[in-house]
């Protein structure tokens, strides 16, 4: 497990969600919180953006 924190450009990268429909998500509760790194910075714990994909591709799998 790392504790790598990602900038919103690497989330972006990593879901293929652009940065309006990632915060979009967050205010429905659909998409991980990001984490307060500064005043003015945030970041997203890498282990909840893999466990937010890996519960994507299991509900597409059982569907």
């Amino acid at each position: 497990m790392t504790n790598r924190m990602l900038p919103i450009s690497a989330v972006v990268e990593a879901t293929g969600l652009s940065k309006r429909t990632i915060y979009e998500e967050i205010s429905h509760n659909r998409f991980p919180r990001p984490v307060q790194l500064t005043a003015r910075r945030v970041g997203w714990p890498e282990e909840r953006i893999n466990a937010w994909l890996a519960q994507r591709v299991s509900e597409s799998d059982a569907a």
